[in-house]
């Protein structure tokens, strides 16, 4: 896929990696339908950094714990943009769950965001991506393939969205691509301390964190190919063989 000149919607592209991804792409010349939710000064900050490379930028706001909402995202980014060719479903939560903490709310809450909304806004815009030939991009997280035992809901989540990225790459083939990015230590939470920081990058056989430049180019490169599908690149320095 050429990217100059296409319309993405990315979700949660009001703050940290959603946001990065959005300005990116539109950076490599799409326009770019800049959803949000609790994050409106962050989305209208990426609107801005959007329409400074260029390109087009319409803010949609949704809240995509809510099904209905995240199945017509994919219509509103078409009609807001006058087509549609890439779902870059970003939106998420990591939140610090102990075992014996979690309640049936706070395992919704996490599996509602980060794996149910994904299926329904990619649900949403398969007749807008079946017309294009078009793409979806999820991003997972290396917490899909090891377990935290402090964010068990969270590494479920991301799992399915493992398989929910294969099985959507099986459903759509051969008129849409679905692949998935999982990072690894690129931005670290925020409520991580100093030490724990240093530890997660020595810990990392490449002996850094990565940076959201990293992910992006995981994006464009899933975005740009058209032989790939089912994929899902790990972009973690390594922490996955260590």
């Amino acid at each position: 896929m050429n990217l100059a000149g296409a319309a993405a919607l990315v979700t949660g592209a009001g703050r940290r990696l959603g946001q990065a991804i959005a300005v990116g792409l539109a950076r490599a010349g799409c326009d770019v339908a800049v959803h949000y939710h609790g994050s409106k000064t962050g989305a209208e900050e990426t609107a801005r950094d959007v329409r400074a490379a260029g390109r087009r930028a319409e803010l949609l706001d949704a809240d995509l714990y809510d099904a209905e909402a995240a199945r017509g995202l994919a219509d509103r980014a078409a009609v807001a943009l006058g087509r549609l060719e890439i779902v870059v479903n970003s939106a998420a939560i990591m939140v610090t769950q102990p075992v014996e903490t979690v309640t049936p709310d706070s395992w919704d809450d996490t599996l509602d965001l980060n794996l149910r909304a994904v299926f329904f806004v990619a649900q949403g815009a398969i007749p807008h991506l079946r017309r294009a030939k078009g793409k979806i991009v999820n991003l997972a997280d290396v917490a899909g393939f090891e377990p935290w035992p402090t964010y068990v809901p969270h590494c479920v989540s991301k799992a399915g969205v493992v398989m929910l990225t294969k099985a959507l790459a099986r459903a759509l083939a051969p008129d849409v691509t679905v692949n998935a990015v999982a990072p690894g230590p690129v931005l670290l939470p925020d409520a991580w301390d100093a030490a724990t920081r240093e530890h997660i990058r020595e810990t990392t056989p490449l002996q850094r964190l990565g940076a959201p430049g990293d992910v992006v180019s995981a994006v464009r490169f899933l975005l740009e190919s058209d032989f790939v599908t089912g994929t899902i690149l790990v972009v973690d320095g390594g922490r996955l063989i260590r």
